[in-house]
This record gives structure tokens, C-alpha cells and sequence, in this order.
């Protein structure tokens, strides 16, 4: 008997969440595994959207890249990882735009074919790297720690999200960016943002002050999350463009009831990155004297 999408989609969380936290918490090895599956994974689902749009970007070498990349940020962090990073990857670039040369012609848009074999790596590597960052952070002393900050953009994305959908429901009048996403709400967007300050308030006292020994003031976090919330929202809108420019409604349909790997990360790729750089600022995460 086929299961009701609802429940398929609570199955699968009832499995995932569980494994994701466990990698988390362990961090270093299976940390980084996981994220070089996932970026593999979310490559492999971009490039498919770029060739529904027309590009013939280089798949294989995009997933190795973007499984590897994780790898490289783990062991510059340990210092392992000795080639200077902006001639590695100039080198890649050259490499890509080689191949677009040999291997594509004119008729398969070669411009085409590097730009997206590239922003397939960053889009996803690039980007789901900075959770390795911080939970490595160098405030981080022990697994709680850096579990309880890997875990904040993810709460914000979700109170975000979670927020929008139900005020978008209730109140949503105004489309927020019809052509990219009819469904979504000025109103929705809104609330989004201010359910995810509330979330984020309770977050520091009761998760990163106790597990993390981490605080920020209540105008440093207010602040810093109404910055995530909307790279939460402007994530969600970019993979939504890129679905429509390829033609399709899910990116693929990989996880049971959710669609691909994209269609659940999109949110995160834009706020994992953003909290990383706004955390990195001075006096924003003030340790925790008891």
C-alpha cells in the first residue's frame, strides 16, 4: 500500500534527522563525508537543471569537484592542505574553460558549459563547506558547542520557513516574486523574518548560551537574523528560478516526499555561508563566563 506524501515526508525525517545531528556532533570524518555526499548530490541535481535549460555543463567533473571540495576546506583548516587556494582554483577554472574548448562546440554554448560547471561546485560545496567551518569554529570547545552553532542557521531557515508558509496561508494578499514563485507572499516573507527572530531569541538562551557557552546580545542577534532569514528566502527564490528556467517542479526526486537534495537545501546554502560571515564579526559571539 503507497503511503500518503505526509507521511512519507515524516518517515524520511524520522530517519535523516537523527543521522544528520549524529554527523554533526561527531564532526571532523563524518562530518565532512556527509557534506561531500550532499554537494555531490546537489551538483549532480544542478547540472541536470542546467542541461533542461539548454547548457551542457561537464557533470562528471562537477560532482568529483564538488565531493572533494569539502575534503580541502577540512584539511586547510588542520593545515594539511599546503597549495596556495587561489591558484588551486584558478588552475581548476583553466581546466574547465579547457575543456569547454575541446569538448563543446559552438551549437553547445562552451561560455555556457564552464560558467555552470563551476557554479555547480560552488553552489553546493562552496557553500555547504562553511558548516564544517563553523562546526570547527574557533569559539567551539566540544561537540555540544559546535553541534548547537551548525544548528543555528538551520533553525532560522526552518522558522523561516515554517513561518512564511503558514502566514503566507493565512494573510498572504501580495505575491512576493510571481514570476519565480507564485505561491509565495509579501506577507508570508514578512512573518518569516519575524518568526525567525523570536525562534533565534530562544535559540541563544536556552541552546547556544548552556550547550555552546555562547551569547550575543539581543540587538546582535535580532539584527544577525533578519540577515539570515532573508538569504533563508533569496535562497529558496534562486533554486525556485533555476527549477523554472529548466522546466521542472522538483530538482529531482531523490528523497521520498521531498523532491532532491536541492529542493530540501536550498534555504541553507545561502544561510549557512551568511551566518559564518556574519559570526566571524568582532564581538558578535561573546563567550559565556559562569
Amino acid at each position: 500500500m503507497k503511503l500518503p506524501n505526509l507521511a512519507v515526508r515524516v518517515l524520511f525525517a524520522v530517519v535523516a534527522i537523527p543521522i544528520v545531528l549524529g554527523a554533526v556532533w561527531q564532526g571532523d570524518a563524518a562530518l565532512v563525508l556527509m557534506l561531500a555526499v550532499a554537494s555531490a548530490l546537489g551538483a549532480r541535481e544542478f547540472c541536470k537543471l542546467a542541461e533542461g535549460a539548454g547548457h551542457h555543463p561537464f557533470s562528471g567533473f562537477a560532482l568529483l569537484l564538488a565531493f572533494a571540495l569539502p575534503f580541502a576546506v577540512r584539511d586547510m583548516m588542520e593545515g594539511s592542505f599546503t597549495p596556495p587556494i587561489f591558484a588551486l582554483a584558478t588552475v581548476i577554472v583553466l581546466i574547465v574553460l579547457a575543456g569547454a574548448l575541446f569538448f563543446r562546440t559552438a551549437e553547445q554554448r562552451p561560455i555556457g558549459a564552464a560558467a555552470t560547471t563551476i557554479l555547480a561546485v560552488l553552489y553546493t560545496a562552496g557553500t555547504l563547506s562553511f558548516a564544517y567551518a563553523l562546526r570547527h569554529h574557533n569559539y567551539v570547545i566540544g561537540a555540544p558547542a559546535g553541534t548547537a552553532l551548525v544548528m543555528f542557521p538551520v533553525i532560522i531557515a526552518w522558522a523561516t520557513d515554517t513561518a512564511a508558509y503558514f502566514a503566507g496561508k493565512a494573510l498572504g494578499r501580495r505575491k512576493l516574486m510571481p514570476s519565480v514563485s507564485p505561491n509565495k507572499t509579501v506577507e508570508g516573507a514578512v512573518f518569516g523574518v519575524i518568526g525567525a527572530v523570536i525562534v533565534a531569541l530562544f535559540y541563544v538562551r536556552y541552546a547556544l548560551e548552556p550547550y555552546a557557552q555562547l551569547t550575543m546580545s539581543r540587538t546582535t542577534t535580532i539584527t544577525i537574523t533578519i540577515v539570515i532569514s532573508l538569504a533563508a528566502q533569496i535562497g529558496d527564490l534562486v533554486e525556485s528560478a533555476f527549477k523554472r528556467e529548466a522546466g521542472v517542479k522538483d530538482s529531482s526526486h531523490l528523497i521520498p516526499g521531498h523532491g532532491g537534495v536541492l529542493d530540501r537545501l536550498d534555504s541553507l546554502l545561502f544561510t549557512i555561508p551568511v551566518t559564518y560571515f556574519v559570526l566571524t564579526f568582532p564581538h558578535v559571539l561573546i563567550p559565556v563566563f559562569r
